[in-house]
């Protein structure tokens, strides 16, 4: 079996490559990277030590891809990963298209010309920004919950659904993504090759590079350990916004199934998220590093973003019951390891551009 990851010296392609390296020692784990992105280059080295090699391709251009050795199977994880991107001022909205959708075409093409599966790693931004704007939250405690008052699809306790809404506004980012899960389905269906796209919520843990806007989880305990400013953006300053956070290691399993299922008639489409279990708010997490490093101030600042949310969780109820799925990294465990991370590398902003 050869495994082909694009953005593999990403934050997510990295761990993916690691863990499939070691949960299939046989299967040959190669990728490519474009190294745009600052700290991208510190995971070559350890992946070229394990015997995986790591290819210098960009994504957008079409040529680079057709110069690569064919795969059985292709994991996009390479995307723009920021809700703002396109809109910032610190990247342009064709930049943006490129990168995530352009670059989901030319791998689409390279996987019709090869006949591989191709996985997709897709996101919480596809559903709908007034949909999950219009549900009705609460604060408990130092966290918003939402109240669900009528029969709203896709949307339980458990979060938001496969089916919930996707009708525009999305963000430029959403947008591109589901424009790419789209195009995939299509390619699948009509050259045959086998598509899984999986909607992650945000995915956390050591060495990612970690930003406001992406990699909420690692930027702030790293910015609360090294005593870099932070705000609590929105909502009135209250850092009460909720997110759920999945370890990239929990993917393995699922991406193991899904490469070995080239018969399987199942869902295409599934959320594969930590859930309620492993949410936690921005207020939260201030005390919980709190508890570890002492006091840091947060500034309240309730400037409003272009689409800030109060509380995304996916309900990952589908891929349970379709591949057996379920989280195997609690979101303590996740944290914990982020902290570590950021104790034995107090310039890791610095290095990776946060």
């Amino acid at each position: 079996m050869r495994i082909l990851i694009s953005g593999i010296c990403g934050f997510v392609g990295s761990w993916l490559a690691r863990g499939l390296r070691e949960a299939e020692p046989t299967w040959e784990i190669f990728g490519f990277d474009n190294f745009v992105r600052e700290g991208s280059e510190v995971n070559r080295a350890a992946l070229r030590e394990m015997g995986i090699k790591v290819h210098h391709a960009d994504l957008r251009a079409a040529s680079d891809l057709e110069a690569l050795p064919a795969a059985n199977v292709v994991i996009d994880a390479a995307a723009n990963p920021s809700v703002l991107a396109g809109v910032d001022g610190k990247s342009s909205s064709r930049q943006l298209l490129e990168h995530n959708l352009g670059g989901t075409i030319n791998l689409l093409e390279y996987c019709r010309r090869h006949s591989v599966a191709f996985l997709l790693l897709s996101t919480s931004r596809v559903y709908s920004v007034p949909g999950m704007s219009a549900v009705p939250v609460r604060v408990q405690g130092q966290r918003l919950v939402p109240e669900i008052r009528e029969c709203v699809t896709g949307l339980s306790e458990r979060g938001f659904a496969e089916d919930f809404s996707t009708v525009p506004p999305l963000s430029l980012y959403g947008s591109s993504k589901l424009a790419s899960e789209i195009l995939a389905l299509e390619y699948g269906s009509v050259f045959q090759f086998p598509v899984w796209i999986n909607r992650c919520g945000v995915l956390a843990g050591a060495g990612q590079f970690g930003r406001a806007d992406q990699g909420i989880y690692s930027f702030w305990l790293h910015s609360w350990k090294a005593r870099r400013p932070l705000r609590y953006l929105g909502f009135g300053g209250h850092g009460h916004q909720v997110r759920d956070a999945l370890h990239p290691l929990d993917l393995i399993p699922l991406l193991r199934k899904q490469i070995a299922a080239t018969t399987h008639t199942g869902e295409r489409i599934t959320n594969v998220a930590g859930g309620v279990a492993n949410s936690m708010s921005l207020a939260e997490l201030s005390a919980w590093a709190e508890d570890r490093w002492g006091p840091h101030e947060v500034i309240r600042d309730g400037t409003e973003r272009p689409f800030d949310l109060p509380w995304i969780v996916l309900d990952s109820t589908r891929v349970q019951e379709t591949w057996g799925w379920s989280v195997q990294t609690p979101l303590t465990k996740i944290l914990e390891e982020i902290a570590q991370h950021a104790e034995t590398h107090p310039h890791w902003l610095s290095l990776t551009g946060g």
